[in-house]
């Protein structure tokens, strides 16, 4: 009796007073069991919705393409085409007289030209040589790149090779140049090296002279130091950890000095790293927009900067073909540090680091105090750099000529409430800040997210996936901006309807596609790394793809997504590129197109507006980190 009531239970039945009843009928679409009083258009969308949960990650990842295409590939293709389509014409003239413009090309425009090469190599040679936009931007970004290193490199150097307390502290605020909106830092280096800056200040209390850096090559320089130098810092790190301590004590052993060692084991692993840091510098530092806007003016012109006074004056034509000269250059920049890479990458395996020395010396030895002396030098000119704009910015906002004040804070108050209509006003700009920074948010994480799954995922073409999704990390915001201006916010026309795109969406567009791209950095290391039998498991429990990366993959790597929505909401922030072009005479305006402005006019102004910045981001992050956290009790 026993074995035939298990039996009716197997097979999906049950003893009712003798009678036996079907508990349910399988469902056709999902394999699950329905209650058979459960009515047939109930069945058919749980049907639905199980076929859409099981092809939820490509409908996802399908929605991702589409709004990559509508919001970036689209608008940064109207600029491609709007430099080589001429009143309907295909044409290249724009780019032949770009070319051969000295304006832009300088004593280069020349062999554009047709004259003869080495008549043109030895004017570039000269002292008196025409450098132009393209070859001063060119040079800038290239003093910038060994500036970044020479800065960088030692810093490498103590968080590789020594143990301090506060060396994690101190590199996790490697990071800092990928937050801090970099209009913010411009009015920091303002308030430090200006004329009545702390610098000067300070030189005052010993008997020293001012210092005049302001609206130099050297106070640009200096700037793009600061953001890049702690990205050289973080890359040789890195490597410099990556060094098979066993290898030194080898050639040690066979008679090798200690410089030998380092010269043959040690500088071909960090020679890629360095490379890598510098060509990232000289990219972002080719693109240099608000910081040469800001410290050098139009006398220090880059590209980026002529591409938006060109736009200024609705010359999009030329300010196309110049952008696209810009990219090129980048593109061929990291193009040959690629190719450098692939030939000579150094793989370790089983690697014993090499042992980090306390910084305080165990003796006062000549070889102990030498090393260390160079590191207190280095230690000076990094407070100078790194933290003395920010101190100076802080500052510089609660004082006047006659000491302590708030009179700076009290301006931006009372222009809340006097300006005229065609003046930036404060709160307007947090509250714009703040709406932008959220939609971006909105589209950039899920964005993200999915485009993390999909290149962390094996199959043919993922590398594809990966350089497609990754392309705005190469484009400047100028150029999203621009596309974005004369496509979308002009109008698109598709049979005979024009589709057009307000303003404030189309500036977070242009936020959410340069952010999302930190995101997926964030996430698909920690996808990369998960326990793949983790989400067999759940597979094999009967959840659908989709669950498993839901309830499995996503609460482990909670901590690297809570990361990339801190990027985006900073980054988003501190946009300046993008926003100041689709915000051009308009109310759209955000705090860092206001601190433009302001410190056009006045600087105390312009630092009370950057401590706003800087506190509505951080206090943004805290909230981030801690409603993140708690989500999932991290």
């Amino acid at each position: 009796m026993t074995d035939r009531n298990s039996a009716r239970e197997r097979n999906g039945s049950r003893t009712d007073g003798g009678a036996t009843a079907p508990v349910g009928t399988p469902d056709s679409a999902s394999g699950e069991s329905t209650p058979p009083s459960e009515p047939s258009d109930r069945r058919r969308g749980r049907g639905i919705r199980n076929r859409l949960e099981r092809r939820a990650i490509a409908l996802f990842g399908l929605g991702t393409l589409v709004l990559l295409l509508v919001l970036f590939y689209y608008p940064v293709a109207t600029v491609f085409v709007e430099a080589i389509v001429v009143e309907g014409a295909l044409t290249l003239a724009v780019f032949v007289e770009l070319l051969r413009d000295p304006f832009y090309f300088g004593d280069l425009a020349r062999l554009f030209a047709g004259e003869s090469p080495l008549a043109v190599a030895g004017d570039l040679l000269s002292s008196d040589r025409r450098l132009g936009v393209v070859g001063f931007t060119a040079y800038q970004a290239a003093l910038s790149s060994l500036l970044s290193v020479a800065l960088g490199v030692p810093a490498a150097y103590v968080l590789a090779r020594y143990e301090f307390r506060g060396r994690q502290t101190l590199r996790s605020l490697t990071v800092l140049p990928f937050v801090l909106p970099s209009i913010m830092v411009a009015v920091g280096f303002v308030a430090t090296f200006g004329q009545n800056g702390t610098l000067n200040g300070a030189l005052g209390l010993v008997g020293l002279g001012p210092v005049e850096l302001m609206y130099s090559l050297e106070a640009v320089l200096i700037a793009h130091a600061f953001y890049n130098a702690p990205l050289v810092a973080r890359v040789t790190t890195a490597a410099w950890e990556s060094v098979d301590a066993s290898a030194i004590e080898t050639a040690r052993s066979l008679g090798a000095s200690p410089f030998r060692a380092f010269w043959d084991i040690v500088a071909p692993q960090l020679y890629p790293a360095v490379l890598m840091g510098a060509a990232l510098t000289f990219v972002f530092t080719f693109g240099t927009f608000p910081i040469v806007l800001a410290l050098g003016g139009f006398d220090l012109a880059t590209v980026e900067v002529f591409v938006y006074r060109l736009v200024q004056d609705l010359n999009y034509t030329e300010a196309a073909a110049l952008a696209i000269v810009e990219l090129v250059v980048s593109l061929g920049v990291l193009y040959g540090y690629l190719r450098y890479e692939a030939n000579h990458v150094v793989r370790s395996r089983g690697v014993r680091p090499l042992a980090r020395r306390p910084l305080s010396p165990p003796s006062f030895s000549l070889r102990e105090v030498v090393p260390r002396a160079g590191i207190a030098v280095y230690a000076v000119i990094a407070l100078v750099v790194f933290v003395s704009p920010i101190v100076s910015m802080l500052y510089a906002s609660v004082t006047g000529p006659n000491g302590l004040t708030l009179d700076h804070y009290r301006f931006l108050l009372e222009r809340q409430q006097t300006a005229a209509a065609f003046q930036v006003q404060p709160w307007p700009a947090i509250r714009n800040s703040l709406l932008f920074a959220a939609g971006a948010l909105a589209l950039a994480l899920p964005m993200g997210i999915v485009v993390s799954v999909l290149t962390t995922r094996r199959y043919r073409g993922r590398k594809l996936v990966d350089a497609v999704a990754m392309a705005p990390l190469a484009v400047s915001g100028i150029i999203v901006g621009i596309g974005l201006l004369r496509g979308p916010v002009f109008g698109i026309e598709i049979s005979g309807w024009r589709f057009t795109m307000a303003g404030a969406v189309a500036i977070v567009a242009a936020h959410a596609v340069s952010c999302y791209p930190f995101v997926v950095r964030t996430v698909a290391p920690g996808l990369e790394s998960v326990d793949e039998s983790l989400v067999e498991s759940a597979r094999a429990l009967g959840a659908s793809r989709a669950r498993a990366l839901v309830d499995v993959e996503l609460p482990l790597v909670w901590p690297g997504v809570v990361a990339g929505a801190a990027f985006v909401v900073a980054i988003s922030m501190g946009e300046f590129s993008s926003t100041v072009i689709l915000a051009t005479g308009t109310d759209q305006y955000t705090m860092p197109v206001a601190i433009e402005r302001f410190i056009g006019r006045r600087l105390g102004p312009a630092t009370a507006m950057g401590v706003v910045l800087l506190v509505v981001t951080s206090i943004s992050f805290v909230i981030i980190d801690r409603l993140g956290g708690e989500s999932f009790g991290i």
